[in-house]
C-alpha cells in the first residue's frame, strides 16, 4: 500500500501535534486522554471544511473554559500553511477553512492510493469473528436470510477495510429437532423416488420440491433397504446426508450473492466434542450455574401439565436479565442457550472480538447470551467484546403488491429466485439502503427502476457516466494543471475526500449501511455537478477549446469514480462500466 496520507488523517495528526505543543506549554496536563477528540466536517458546510471539538473535550482536564482553550488551539492552527481561516463557534468548536491546494493534493492522494484509498490501519490487525446467516440447514435460503447475509458480509468487508483480520463464520444448527424432521422429510422423498405414491406431504414435514433430488440420491445409493426399516436404523444416516445436501444448496445460494464463509462450525460436532459440558463445568466452578427450579410462567395460571423441574440455570440475572436461564432441558439435552453459550466460548478462544448478525426475532436472547459470553471470557482472563446486530425482515412486493411464495420452497420466495430476476448487485446494495434494524420493503419494480429515486441505479450510473466520459474524451486525464479547477470542482473533491473518514466511523459503529448512504450522497453530488454543466457550459468536464482544463477535470472525475469503486467494493458490489 502506497504511503500517502489522506487529508482527514493528516489534519487529525496536525490537531494532535497542536495538543502536544500545548502539553509542552503547560496548557494541557501531561498524558491528557484524547480519545474523544474528533476532526470531521462541520454539520453545516458553510461553516468551513473541517471542525474539531478538541477544546470542548479537553477543557475540563485543562481546568479551563472551552472558549479560552479554543483560542490557544486556534493560535497554533492559523500558523499552518494549509489553513486559511480558523474560527471559534458556539461553546468552543473550532471550524477550519483549508486552502485550495490542500484539496488538489487530496485528488493526487486518491490517484496514488487507487484501490487502497479509504483503507485504514485503525483495526491494528485485531481478529474479529463475524458470524452471519447461520440459517437452519433445512431448505434453500429465502429473503429473510438474505438481508442478514448481506449485512454480515458487508460488515466483514468494512472491518477488513479498516484494518481488522476478519473471519466469516457460519454456525450450522444440525443438532436440534428440526434436522430430525428434515431426515424424515428426506425419507418420504426417498420412498417417493422408489415409486411409492406418498400423496400430500404430511403436516410437520418440509414440503418443498428441493427435497426431491435428495430422495433420488438416497434411492440410488441405498435401493429399498430403508423403505420398511425402523426409524432408528436410518434416521442418523439420512440426517447426516440431508444436512450435507442442504449445506451444499445453501453455499450455492450464498455464492449467488458473492458470499463465502471461512468457517462452517457444526453444532453437532461441538456437542460431540463435549464443549457444552466444559462450559458448564467452568461456570459451575465460579457459581455462575446452579441447579434450581424455573418460576412458573408469569401473567396467567400455569398450564395443567406444568410441573416444577430442577434444571441447571445460568445466573443471567446477575447480568441484567429478568430471570436465570436453563442451559439443559429436563431430558438432559442442551437448550439452544446452553449450546450457544458453549459455541461462543469456543469462538472467543481465537478472536479479539465477536459479532453476530441475527434476525430481529432473536432480540429477546441478546442480553442473556452477551451476559454469558462476558462471564466466560472475563473469567478466563481475557474479556472478548461481543456485539449483536439485529436485522429486520424484508417484505417482498411487486409494484406495491405482496409477492406470492415460491413453488420450489413450498413456503417462501427463495433468494435464488430474487437474484436470478434482479441480479446480485441490486440485491446487495438495496439491502444496505436502510439501517438493518428498520423494516424494509423490496419492490421488484422499484429496485430496477432507472431513476434518481433508486439509489442502486443512481450510484452505478454515476460511475458509468464518468467511465463513459473518460473513454470518449479524446484527452488523457492529467494532474499537471489542477490549479485550473474552480470552486464547483473542488466542492466535488471535498465530498470524495470524506470517504476515508466515513470508512473509519462506519467501522467503529459497525454499520456498513453508512457506506451505502455516503455513496448515494457522492453520486448525487456528481450528478448535480454534471447537471450544472448543462446550465453553464464553462462547468462541463470536456471543454472542446481547452485541453488543459479538460485534462484536469477528467483527472478529478476519474478519482471520484475511484472512490465510488472503492466504496462499492467494501459492500461487495461491482462498479459497472456502462449502462
Amino acid at each position: 500500500m502506497t504511503e500517502t496520507h489522506t487529508l482527514h488523517a493528516t489534519f487529525a495528526a496536525k490537531v494532535d501535534a497542536v495538543l502536544n505543543a500545548l502539553e509542552m506549554e503547560g496548557v494541557l496536563p501531561p498524558d491528557c486522554p484524547r480519545n474523544g477528540v474528533t476532526v470531521e466536517p462541520p454539520r453545516d458546510a458553510s461553516h468551513g471544511d473541517l471542525a474539531t471539538n478538541a477544546a470542548m473535550v479537553l477543557a475540563k482536564p485543562a481546568k479551563s473554559n472551552p472558549s479560552a482553550l479554543a483560542e490557544k488551539i486556534v493560535s497554533h492552527l492559523t500558523a499552518d500553511p494549509d489553513v486559511t481561516e480558523a474560527q471559534i463557534a458556539g461553546p468552543g468548536f473550532i471550524n477550519l477553512r483549508l486552502t485550495e491546494d490542500a484539496w488538489r493534493r487530496e485528488l493526487k492522494a486518491i490517484a496514488a492510493l487507487g484501490a487502497d484509498y479509504g483503507r485504514s490501519a485503525m483495526g491494528g490487525g485485531r481478529k474479529v469473528n463475524v458470524e452471519f446467516v447461520s440459517a437452519n440447514p433445512t431448505g434453500p435460503m429465502h429473503m429473510g436470510h438474505c438481508r442478514g447475509a448481506v449485512v454480515g458480509d458487508a460488515l466483514a468487508g468494512l472491518l477488513e477495510a479498516a484494518g481488522h483480520d476478519v473471519t466469516r463464520e457460519y454456525y450450522i444448527n444440525d443438532a436440534g429437532g428440526q434436522v430430525d424432521v428434515l431426515a424424515c422429510s428426506a425419507h418420504l422423498r426417498y420412498r417417493e423416488a422408489l415409486g411409492e405414491d406418498v400423496g400430500a406431504i404430511p403436516e410437520g414435514l418440509y414440503p418443498g420440491d428441493y427435497l426431491v433430488p435428495i430422495g433420488k440420491t438416497l434411492a440410488a445409493e441405498y435401493g429399498d433397504r430403508f423403505v420398511m426399516a425402523p426409524e432408528s436404523e436410518w434416521l442418523a444416516l439420512f440426517r447426516k446426508q440431508a444436512v450435507a445436501a442442504m449445506m451444499d444448496m445453501i453455499r450455492a445460494d450464498l455464492d449467488l450473492l458473492g458470499i463465502h464463509h471461512d468457517v462452517f462450525a457444526s453444532e453437532a460436532e461441538l456437542q460431540a466434542a463435549g464443549k457444552p459440558e466444559e462450559a458448564e463445568t467452568w461456570l459451575r466452578a465460579r457459581d455462575l450455574v446452579y441447579d434450581g427450579v424455573l418460576e412458573a410462567p408469569k401473567g396467567k395460571a400455569p398450564p395443567e401439565d406444568w410441573e416444577p423441574v430442577e434444571l441447571p440455570l445460568f445466573r443471567s440475572t446477575q447480568f441484567g436479565d429478568d430471570q436465570d436461564r436453563p442451559i439443559r432441558k429436563s431430558d438432559g439435552s442442551w437448550t439452544y442457550f446452553g449450546a450457544d453459550l458453549a459455541y461462543h466460548f469456543q469462538k472467543a478462544e481465537s478472536a479479539d472480538a465477536l459479532i453476530d448478525v441475527w434476525g430481529a426475532d432473536h432480540a429477546g436472547t441478546v442480553k442473556r447470551i452477551k451476559a454469558a459470553v462476558s462471564a466466560l471470557t472475563k473469567g478466563a482472563g481475557r474479556e472478548v467484546p461481543f456485539d449483536v446486530k439485529l436485522v429486520q425482515m424484508v417484505r417482498l412486493l411487486r409494484a406495491g403488491e405482496p409477492v406470492k411464495m415460491s413453488k420450489r420452497s413450498g413456503k417462501f420466495v427463495t433468494l435464488a429466485d430474487v437474484v436470478e430476476e434482479v441480479g446480485k448487485d441490486v440485491v446487495r446494495f438495496t439491502m444496505l439502503t436502510r439501517k438493518p434494524d428498520a423494516q424494509m420493503d423490496f419492490d421488484f419494480a422499484k429496485v430496477v427502476e432507472a431513476s434518481r429515486d433508486n439509489p442502486v441505479f443512481y450510484v452505478q450510473y454515476a460511475h458509468a457516466r464518468i467511465r463513459s466520459t473518460l473513454r470518449k474524451a479524446g484527452v488523457e486525464p492529467s494532474a499537471d494543471h489542477l490549479d485550473r479547477l474552480v470552486e464547483a470542482d473542488l466542492a466535488l473533491v471535498r465530498e470524495a475526500a470524506q470517504f476515508p473518514r466515513v470508512v473509519e466511523s462506519a467501522a467503529q459503529a459497525r454499520e456498513p449501511h453508512r457506506i451505502a448512504f455516503y455513496l448515494s450522497d457522492l453520486a448525487a453530488a456528481f450528478h448535480s455537478f454534471w447537471n450544472a454543466g448543462n446550465d453553464d457550459p464553462g462547468l462541463r468536464i470536456i471543454q472542446s477549446d481547452d485541453n488543459t482544463l479538460t485534462a484536469a477535470r477528467l483527472f478529478m472525475a476519474a478519482q471520484v469514480a475511484q472512490v465510488i469503486r472503492n466504496g462499492l467494493a467494501i459492500l461487495g458490489v461491482e462498479a459497472v462500466e456502462e449502462m
